[in-house]
C-alpha cells in the first residue's frame, strides 16, 4: 500500500511538473497567448474596470479584504515609482507595457525558482537528465505505474518520461544533456520561449490527435473541448467554435490542422494584449494629452489601476517585495 502511494504522489508530481493543465474549465482555453485576465474585458459593450485591475496587478494577483481609498492609493504610488524606470517622473507607454509583462510573468519566474531550488539544493550551474529523471521519475517501473494510471494513455508513465526527454532536449541548446537555469525555465515553461514553441506544438497535438494521425480534424478539436451525450443540443459556443475550426483554424480547407495551423491558433502572433492595455490605461489616465502619465494623473484615477473601496483589489498592493 505504502508502496502504490508514493507512486501515486511520483505520477502527480510528473503531472504538475511538465504536462500542458486541462480540465473542463480550460477546455476552451488552449491558446497560450492568453488574455490579460479572466475578466471579460467589455461586458455588455461598456469597458469592465476588473480587467484592468487584473490586468495591472497580475496573474498573482488576488482578492483581499478591502483597504481604504487613502491607503490603495499611497500604496500604488509605490508600484507606479517601480514602474517609472528611469526615474524622470513620467511613466511611458513602454514602462506600463514592461510592468503589465512583469507581473503576468512574476508567477513563471517563482515556479522556475522553487523547482530550480528543488532539484538543485546545491545549486550547480546545470541539471543533468539523469538527475532531473531520477527525481521525478526515481526507480519505478512501468507496472508500478499502469496500476494507477488513468485511462487516457496520453498520461501514461511511458508517454511522460518520453515527452520530458524530448522537451528536455529541446531545452539544451548546448546539448550537453544538463540544463542551466534559463534552459530550465524553457524547459518547464515552453511557450515562454520562442525556440522552444514547436515542442509545445507538437505536444497540443499529441494531446488532441487521438487516431495519432499527426494532424486534428473537427471531431477530434471539438471533442477535446466538449464531451456530446447522445441526444443533447450542442450548446451555442460548441457551435461556434466549428464554426472557427471551418473558417478560420484549418486555413488551408482540407479539413484538419496541421502543425503550422495548431501554433496559428494556440500561439498567435498578431496581437500584443499587454501593449493594448497600456495604450487604453494610458487614454484612461492621461489629462493633458501627452501620451505619458504622471504618479498624479495614475493617483487621480487609482480606480482604473487598482480597484475602489466598492471592489476588490489585487495582492501586489500588499506584497513587500513591490516596494
Amino acid at each position: 500500500m505504502w508502496k502504490l502511494l508514493v507512486v501515486y504522489l511520483l505520477v502527480v508530481t510528473i503531472v504538475l511538473a511538465t504536462a500542458i493543465p486541462k480540465s473542463e474549465d480550460e477546455s476552451k482555453d488552449r491558446v497560450l497567448d492568453k488574455d490579460l485576465s479572466d475578466q471579460e474585458h467589455f461586458i455588455n459593450s461598456h469597458h469592465n474596470p476588473a480587467y484592468d485591475h487584473e490586468a495591472f496587478l497580475g496573474e498573482e494577483a488576488k482578492t483581499f479584504e478591502q483597504l481604504t481609498p487613502e491607503e490603495s492609493a499611497k500604496r500604488l504610488g509605490l508600484i507606479v515609482d517601480k514602474i517609472d524606470k528611469d526615474q524622470d517622473g513620467f511613466v511611458t507607454q513602454e514602462e506600463l507595457k514592461d510592468w503589465i509583462r512583469y507581473t503576468q510573468r512574476r508567477y513563471i519566474r517563482d515556479d522556475v525558482e522553487r523547482q530550480w531550488k528543488s532539484h538543485n539544493p546545491e545549486n550547480k550551474e546545470n541539471v543533468t537528465w539523469p538527475e532531473y529523471k531520477n527525481m521525478i521519475y526515481g526507480s519505478l517501473d512501468e507496472k508500478d505505474v499502469e496500476s494507477l494510471k488513468e485511462q487516457d494513455d496520453n498520461y501514461s508513465y511511458a508517454t511522460m518520461q518520453k515527452r520530458d526527454r524530448r522537451r528536455w532536449s529541446f531545452a539544451d541548446q548546448d546539448n550537453d544533456d544538463a540544463l542551466t537555469k534559463e534552459e530550465f525555465s524553457a524547459f518547464l515553461h515552453p511557450e515562454e520561449t520562442d525556440y522552444m514553441r514547436d515542442v509545445v506544438v507538437m505536444e497540443t497535438i499529441e494531446d488532441i490527435d487521438k487516431d495519432k494521425d499527426g494532424k486534428i480534424s473537427l471531431s477530434e478539436y471539438i471533442g477535446d473541448m466538449y464531451k456530446d451525450e447522445d441526444g443533447q443540443e450542442l450548446p451555442e459556443w460548441v457551435l461556434n467554435e466549428q464554426e472557427q475550426f471551418m473558417s478560420h483554424r484549418d486555413k488551408d480547407g482540407d479539413g484538419f490542422m496541421n502543425h503550422e495551423e495548431v501554433k496559428s491558433w494556440i500561439l498567435p502572433a498578431d496581437f500584443d494584449h499587454a501593449e493594448a492595455e497600456a495604450r487604453h490605461l494610458i487614454y484612461e489616465a492621461d489629462s493633458d494629452a501627452d501620451q505619458k502619465l504622471t504618479k498624479e494623473e495614475i493617483l487621480e484615477k487609482y480606480d482604473t489601476f487598482v480597484g475602489s473601496q466598492a471592489t476588490d483589489f489585487g495582492e501586489a498592493l500588499t506584497r513587500h517585495d513591490e516596494f
